[in-house]
């Protein structure tokens, strides 16, 4: 395919004047004199090359998307429709309170629907993303412990953690403490008691896990900590496999975020949008980041006044297109949130025991919303994990997540999600085994998969090391 430079055949496209503008108020060294270097193609071929461009995207829309950790469920499109509404997206963030109702009626409403489904008492919906939220609540946790006079240094971390947990405490300024898993990929309370002394301000756990079991601890762990004098901190990236089931509160944690972009269904990928709302308990409420949303009576407003607030972490009041979208799917939900968890635990335990006999499965627990599978068998023939994901690519399916979590060698991570069908996710099934199966007999054409691509075979470490934009290679 041609870069659109390539393409560039000195056609003009809409010509708006013939007159010549003049800037009197620039000073000319500012004003270009020679052409600006731009491709020159007529309207129609603008159009056609970005569709094309389009069409090698890879999208829900287009076919399975298990991408474990991610929840990439389906993304209704009403709730697109909602927040283009012009009084949403034409808002300016700077608007006064009485210019802004509707929306922060909306951002109101949406933390009260926050803290029933967390448990928790009080929520900020600040922070842009997942890992923003993480560095939102390890900050909470550090000044709650700066105010208490109590100088805590360290944090626990399970091996099983998302990378992102220790890289937010540690900017935090926290020392990380790693703890290994027990044999069922649970944390394993030996290893935590251990580690445990006075200096410990928390443990940062997921629950499910990263491998997608249950810490079925959770509550031990609880009273560990808190007898301790420490905070839990939950890692709300998983938070689709236990809605309306169980929630942060009753397992005894005292500061959750959420990934509104995964559990609760907008856009995400490719750096962007997200929304990683705070919930905390009573006791740390007064240290959210302000401001908050709240409601005299009358009318809804912005509250700076917070007395142990860390302050804004984020300009303006959080990523509202992504709130409103959350908002959305919320309401169309109800308390159909539960079925939502529901079916996700059943769609990824049926994949798990239907691949389970192709691929090893290290923890072999029934698992929530998410299963980690390893293609160490596979291994033996010389294909690797990364060999059978650009495999998949040959079958309109997007490869899962790969060689993560760390504590499982050549790890496939699969999430189905609760939007897949069960026609659908036989296919899947088909397609995986069909993979095993060639791998064992013909390896060599996995090896060099994916052979139907528009891109086949790049070098993953040099494009991130060196990366070059131009296309002209494609």
């Amino acid at each position: 395919m041609k870069t659109i430079f390539e393409k560039s055949n000195g056609s003009d496209g809409i010509c708006l004047t013939d007159e010549k503008i003049e800037f009197p108020f620039l000073d000319k060294s500012f004003l270009r004199n020679g052409e600006i270097g731009l491709p020159k193609v007529g309207e129609l071929e603008v159009m056609r090359h970005y569709k094309e461009l389009s069409d090698r995207n890879f999208c829900i829309e287009k076919g399975f998307y298990p991408l474990g950790s991610c929840t990439m469920k389906y993304n209704p499109k009403v709730n697109e429709f909602l927040a283009s509404l012009e009084g949403f997206c034409n808002l300016h963030p700077l608007s006064d309170d009485e210019d802004s109702q509707g929306a922060l009626q909306l951002m109101y409403n949406l933390q009260n629907m926050l803290k029933v489904i967390t448990g928790m008492d009080a929520v900020t919906l600040q922070p842009a993303a997942g890992a923003h939220g993480e560095f939102t609540g390890m900050k909470i946790i550090k000044k709650y412990f700066e105010v208490k006079g109590d100088n805590r240094t360290k944090v626990i971390i399970p091996d099983s953690a998302h990378g992102t947990n220790p890289a937010s405490a540690k900017m935090c300024g926290f020392d990380i403490v790693e703890i290994k898993s027990n044999e069922k990929g649970q944390v394993d309370l030996d290893a935590l008691k251990a580690v445990l002394d006075k200096d410990v301000a928390a443990i940062m756990m997921t629950n499910p896990n990263t491998l997608g079991i249950f810490e079925e601890n959770v509550l031990e762990i609880s009273k560990i900590m808190h007898e301790n004098g420490s905070l839990l901190y939950y890692d709300g990236a998983n938070f689709n496999a236990i809605m309306g089931y169980t929630n942060p509160k009753l397992m005894g944690f005292d500061v959750v975020h959420l990934n509104l972009h995964k559990t609760m269904s907008t856009p995400h990928g490719g750096g962007g949008p997200g929304a990683g709302p705070v919930c905390v308990t009573e006791s740390l409420k007064e240290f959210l980041p302000t401001p908050v949303v709240e409601f005299d009576g009358e009318k809804y407003y912005k509250n700076y006044n917070l007395k142990h607030s860390i302050g804004a972490v984020k300009a303006f009041w959080g990523n509202f297109g992504v709130l409103v979208r959350a908002y959305a799917y919320i309401l169309m939900m109800g308390k159909n949130l539960k079925n939502a968890s529901e079916n996700a635990v059943l769609n990824a335990n049926y994949l798990k025991e239907k691949l389970k006999k192709y691929y090893d499965l290290p923890y072999d627990e029934p698992c929530m919303h998410e299963f980690v599978l390893s293609g160490e068998k596979q291994k033996q023939n010389g294909v690797s994990t990364l060999n059978i994901a650009k495999a998949l690519m040959d079958e309109n399916t997007h490869p899962p997540t790969v060689y993560f979590p760390l504590i499982v060698h050549e790890a496939i991570m699969i999430e189905p999600t609760e939007s897949e069908t069960k026609e659908k996710m036989d296919e899947f099934v088909d397609i995986m085994v069909k993979i095993a199966n060639e791998a064992k007999v013909n390896p060599e054409k996995i090896i060099l998969a994916p052979h139907t691509t528009p891109v086949k075979r790049v070098d993953e470490t040099l494009a991130a090391r060196h990366p070059d934009l131009n296309g002209k290679e494609l």
